[in-house]
C-alpha cells in the first residue's frame, strides 16, 4: 500500500482544538499512514502522539512548528524528524514560549482599551498549559459575539496593523532554521504564498533559508488551490528545494484543511520524506 503523509498539523498542545492523540486517531481515520505533529513552538505534544500512533500503526515523525522573522515579517518553519530533546532547540523555545506569553498580556491589555475584558484569563484557560496563540484570541472575540468568524477576529482585531495587534521579535529565520537543522531535522518553509511578501522578496527569503540550512518548502498545503500549487512548485524547482505537503489541520470545524485531504505533490518535485 501507497504512504499517504500529512506533514503539518496542529493539537491542543498549540492551537488545535484536538488533543494530540486524538489528531493521530483521527489521521488513522483519514488513511494517513506518516503524520508529522507540528504544533507552534511547542513539542509538548509529540510524546502522547507517538503512544498513538504506536496504538494505530502509523509511523509520527516528531515535528514543530517554528515562528520566525525575515525582514520584519513573521513566518514560520516547519521543523520535521527533529530531536525534541536537542538542547539549542529547547533553549529557543523556552525563549519563544517567553515570548508568546508576554504577546498574550500585551494583546489583551490592547482589547483592554476598546472595552473588551477577559481576554486573558480565558485564553489561559483555553490553552489549558499549551502554547497561547492569536487563534485563542479569535476563538474568545467569536464566543463573545464581538465578530462572527476567526477570520473577521483577525481582519478587525489581531492582525498587523489593527487594535489588537502585538508585534513580537522572534527567532531570525536563519537562527529558528539552525535550531532545526542542528537537531538532525528537516527545515520546511510552510505555506510560503501566506505572507505579505512579492515573488522577489519570496526569493530572496528562500536563497536565505537555503544558505542557513533550509531544505524544503511546502507546496501542497490544504487549502491551497491549483495556481497555488503551480507557483510554490516553482518556487521548490528554482531554489533546489525538497516539496513538502500538509493538511495544517486545527480542528474538524474547519473542513477545508482536513487531515489527509491534500493533492498530491506535481511531479518532478523530489519528496521531503525523502531526507528522514
Amino acid at each position: 500500500m501507497a504512504e499517504r503523509y500529512d506533514l503539518h498539523c496542529h493539537s491542543t498542545a498549540s492551537d488545535g482544538s484536538l488533543p494530540p492523540a486524538a489528531v493521530v486517531e483521527r489521521a488513522s481515520r483519514q488513511g494517513v499512514t506518516v503524520l508529522a505533529l507540528t504544533d507552534h513552538d511547542s513539542v509538548a505534544g509529540l510524546e502522547e502522539a507517538s503512544r498513538a500512533a504506536s496504538a494505530c500503526g502509523m509511523r509520527l515523525i516528531n515535528g514543530i512548528e517554528l515562528s520566525a522573522m525575515y525582514m520584519n515579517e513573521c513566518v514560520h518553519v516547519v521543523g520535521l524528524n527533529i530531536d525534541p530533546e536537542h538542547a539549542p532547540l529547547r533553549r529557543g523555545l523556552d525563549e519563544q514560549q517567553r515570548l508568546r506569553a508576554e504577546r498574550a498580556k500585551t494583546i489583551s491589555d490592547k482589547l483592554e482599551k476598546r472595552k473588551i475584558f477577559g481576554a486573558y484569563q480565558a485564553v489561559m484557560q483555553a490553552s489549558a498549559g499549551g502554547e497561547i496563540t492569536r487563534s485563542h484570541f479569535a476563538d474568545f472575540l467569536v464566543a463573545g459575539h464581538y465578530v462572527s468568524t476567526q477570520q473577521e477576529a483577525f481582519d478587525r482585531y489581531l492582525s498587523k496593523g489593527k487594535p489588537g495587534y502585538a508585534p513580537t521579535c522572534w527567532a531570525g529565520l536563519s537562527e529558528a532554521t539552525a535550531w532545526i537543522v542542528g537537531s538532525g531535522g528537516v527545515a520546511v518553509l510552510a505555506h510560503p504564498l501566506r505572507y505579505r511578501l512579492s515573488l522577489k522578496w519570496l526569493h530572496g527569503m528562500l536563497d536565505a533559508f537555503k544558505l542557513a540550512g533550509g531544505q524544503g518548502v511546502e507546496v501542497v498545503t490544504g487549502r491551497a488551490s491549483d495556481e497555488e500549487i503551480r507557483v510554490s512548485a516553482q518556487l521548490a524547482q528554482k531554489h533546489g528545494l525538497y516539496a513538502s505537503l500538509g493538511s495544517d489541520f486545527h480542528t474538524p470545524e474547519q473542513p477545508w484543511q482536513e487531515l489527509g485531504r491534500l493533492a498530491e505533490l506535481p511531479p518532478g518535485l523530489p519528496p521531503v520524506w525523502r531526507l528522514f
